[in-house]
């Protein structure tokens, strides 16, 4: 799902392997919630990634993630537990990782229940007053100003 640099040296590879009748290009989507409900697992192998909402969503619809641990990923993949993480371009371990979750339907159903769960921590009922809260503490407070008889004017 989605475009980039490297999409087509991606499908030249799925033909020269016989993977397509396995593997489905399908390019940029609108919807992605409804493509998301129906995924047992989300990559992400970013070389760089500041927050990774695209792996939050996928976690909010109950979808393990493997993931690099490239900027904010850590913050939101839990490893072991949403999901796992590997060093960036560390693509045999990111494939035994999916295959570990994949091949066990506990397994499976566990990752998917965390995912959730830890996605609910970034909700912006949660994360904004979190915030807000912190801003407040930082911001220059004006001084309070003496009122001033008419007589010192």
């Amino acid at each position: 799902m989605g475009d980039g640099p490297d999409r087509h040296d991606a499908e030249n590879l799925s033909r020269e392997l016989g993977l397509t009748e396995d593997v489905r290009f399908i390019g940029k989507q609108e919807q992605i919630e409804e493509i998301l409900a129906v995924s047992d697992l989300f990559i992400l192998p970013s070389e760089y990634e500041s927050f990774g909402l695209a792996a939050l969503e996928a976690m909010a619809a109950g979808v393990p993630l493997i993931s690099s641990d490239a900027g904010g990923l850590p913050e939101i993949n839990i490893n072991g537990k949403t999901g796992y993480m590997s060093p960036v371009g560390d693509v045999v371990s990111m494939s035994r990782n999916a295959i570990s979750i994949l091949e066990n339907d506990d397994t499976l159903k566990a990752f998917k229940i965390n995912a959730a769960e830890q996605a609910k921590k970034f909700d912006i009922h949660h994360i904004v007053p979190i915030y807000e809260k912190l801003y407040d503490r930082f911001l220059i407070k004006p001084l309070p100003l003496k009122k001033l008889s008419p007589e010192k004017i």
